[in-house]
């Protein structure tokens, strides 16, 4: 069998080393124009704050895919005969294959702003981002991040650590309306306040104004400010990258179609990762997910099914985490950034605004958690997990809450003020702690 892996990200990468293992007589090539190896596409703003080098970000050293019999082309796929099972390259060379897997990623989502096409203005997605953001922020004074997300709050903390004013523009009344609810929101704020990034609310990007040299001067926004700039930053999402998938029958929408087994419209082409679109995705998920563990999650999957044995893609429990500054978040299961009938949630805050948590749970008894929001908070997944799947009764997650807490030796411990707070805004549901040794301990051991 030769599979052929286009895209050598986490997905791709992932389904081959998988599909080593499971068929080690198999014959294996992964194309990609953007890299000659694979790399940490979640490191890249280390890279560019001067945190990690380059070569720190390439998770397998370059002996090691000669080693597990892995051919890397560094090329383009321009065009897919699947009546050919073959594949063209922009070096003049073809492919042919037995199975394929397109795991193409994601490029950044343009919106048609007049000059966003100068230079000096780019999303950050990928290793050629990085370089022209390197190259076009050298010796200016200040960038424009477009984009109340998890990528525009990377690109003003990366401006931020080279001397550059980084002016962030979001569309919403709070950061990242669309996620977190405004107790969070307020606590990201206060990172942005902290380290003097002016933030815009209710402010979206309406044009872009060059120097008549082709290169950005300006931006103009929906309210009619002008914000003299060097760079922009657009941080407004992801879309699929369908340009090989579109030279094809392959039928797509906002993504490749996928079945369940990550199986495309045609025989013998499979699809995962960023640019796969579940045609029936399961109650309480979205057809597509862009995030590093689902990319992974579905390389393993697919490769079962590559090698003849059919498994369906399960994603399991919601997470993902994230750092704003110097506030770490994690947020696991059902977190919605509004009310929603049939839940409740009560939320903690530490006076200093640096340590927060929420925990959304069933209005209805038993009252089972159903989600987590932590912030400046370590929890420890495997706990929040099984509570999730249990459906804990929300008492009994707070009267457990020590068990979960992951941070490091020495750091304050909050379950007391936590659970106290908790009683006061919930006294049916009271919560009576056990004063006993170990009731807070971090289960911590060398192994974690």
């Amino acid at each position: 069998m030769h599979l052929v892996i286009i895209g050598n990200g986490i997905t791709g990468v992932t389904c081959a080393l998988a599909v080593r293992r499971l068929r080690p007589d198999a014959r294996i090539t992964l194309v990609s124009s953007e890299s000659a190896h694979h790399y940490s596409r979640t490191a890249l703003m280390y890279v560019y704050m001067g945190h990690l080098r380059p070569q720190d970000i390439k998770p397998y050293e370059d002996w090691f895919w000669d080693e597990n019999r892995l051919g890397l082309v560094h090329a383009t796929a321009t065009a897919l005969s699947t009546a050919e099972n073959l594949l063209t390259l922009d070096n003049g060379t073809t492919l042919t294959y037995d199975n394929l897997l397109l795991a193409t990623g994601s490029e950044s989502k343009l919106y048609g702003w007049p000059g966003q096409h100068l230079a000096g203005v780019q999303g950050l997605y990928n290793l050629p981002d990085l370089a022209a953001m390197t190259r076009d922020t050298s010796g200016i004074s200040r960038g424009v991040v477009v984009g109340g997300g998890l990528i525009g709050v990377e690109l003003a903390e990366m401006l931020h650590t080279r001397g550059i004013e980084p002016v962030v523009l979001v569309r919403d009344a709070h950061y990242w309306a669309s996620v977190l609810p405004p107790e969070e929101a307020n606590l990201v704020d206060q990172q942005f306040q902290k380290n003097h990034v002016p933030v815009r609310y209710n402010t979206e990007l309406r044009e872009i104004l060059g120097d008549g040299l082709g290169r950005v001067r300006a931006v103009v926004t929906t309210a009619g400010e002008e914000i003299a700039c060097q760079w922009v930053g657009l941080a407004t999402g992801v879309t699929p990258n369908l340009t090989l998938a579109n030279t094809s029958t392959i039928e797509t929408d906002r993504g490749i179609l996928v079945d369940a087994h990550l199986r495309t419209s045609v025989a013998n082409v499979f699809a995962a990762g960023d640019c796969a679109q579940h045609r029936e995705p399961a109650a309480g998920e979205v057809p597509i997910e862009q995030l590093w563990y689902t990319g992974r999650l579905q390389g393993e999957t697919v490769a079962h099914t590559i090698c003849g044995q059919p498994t369906p893609y399960r994603r399991g429990i919601w997470f993902n985490s994230a750092k704003f500054f110097n506030l770490e978040y994690q947020t696991y299961g059902r977190a919605p950034a509004g009310p929603t009938a049939g839940l409740d949630s009560f939320y903690w805050e530490h006076p200093s605004g640096r340590a927060a948590l929420r925990v959304y749970f069933r209005a209805a008894a038993p009252h089972a958690v159903v989600g987590f929001n932590a912030l400046g908070l370590r929890l420890r997944q495997a706990m929040c997990e099984q509570w999730l799947r249990a459906q804990t009764p929300v008492p009994t997650v707070m009267a457990q809450l020590g068990a979960a807490n992951f941070d490091p030796e020495f750091f304050p411990q909050h379950e007391k003020a936590m659970v106290a707070a908790f009683n006061r805004q919930f006294p049916q549901q009271l919560v009576v702690l056990k004063q006993r040794k170990g009731l807070f301990a971090r289960h911590w051991s060398p192994s974690t």
